[in-house]
């Protein structure tokens, strides 16, 4: 490679890390009821979170660390940690997946939590966690919706999954989900999010 183009590859991380340093995270609006909640989380494009993630299925799991970046219909996931098998991150853009390994190799895939599941023996629910999180059900598929007194959601019934909201906190003046649990016949995913940013 040139020297100058060389150059220029290891000055852009910098800059990628330069320009979201300098982003500050907003305030979200008033949600008075539930369609108004689900309407703005919904249409919600630029937001993020760090937290911790515990997966078990069977004889299987581990626990560790999760950051989570939304960007549009476009998603980066960094799970790390005393996982036995290094970091993870898994990146979509649409229905286009890639999975980078601890070694850095990087592989495309057509089905992220099918993949997961055979390589590591067990799953995270990728394409609709980025719905749960927010505490609204996946627009894409059928949902059965428990709400607690607050209004909020409490419990999501989609697609094999049983989802828990046990708690919620503040965030960016908004009551934000802290901690959830997803189920499913072969799984059970514990999710705490420690901090939210939104752009």
């Amino acid at each position: 490679m040139h020297r100058s183009h060389l150059r220029f590859a290891l000055a852009l991380p910098i800059l990628v890390i330069a320009a979201c340093a300098t982003q500050r995270s907003i305030e979200l609006p008033p949600m008075a009821d539930w369609e108004t909640r689900r309407a703005i989380l919904g249409d919600l494009t630029r937001w993020e979170f760090h937290g911790r993630i515990g997966v078990s299925a069977g004889e299987e799991g581990f626990n560790g660390k999760l950051w989570w970046w939304q960007r549009d219909d476009d998603f980066r996931a960094t799970i790390s940690g005393p996982l036995g098998f290094g970091t993870v991150r898994i990146a979509g853009l649409g229905s286009a997946f890639t999975i980078t390994d601890k070694d850095g190799v990087v592989t495309r895939i057509a089905d992220a939590e099918a993949d997961l599941q055979l390589r590591y023996g067990w799953t995270i629910p990728v394409d609709s966690l980025r719905y749960w999180a927010l505490g609204i059900p996946d627009p894409q598929s059928p949902a059965i919706n428990e709400f607690g007194d607050d209004g909020l959601l409490a419990s999501v019934e989609q697609q094999g999954w049983q989802v828990s909201i046990t708690q919620y906190r503040d965030a960016a003046g908004q009551p934000m989900p802290r901690r959830l649990t997803a189920v499913s016949d072969s799984a059970k995913v514990i999710l705490v999010i420690d901090d939210w940013s939104f752009y």
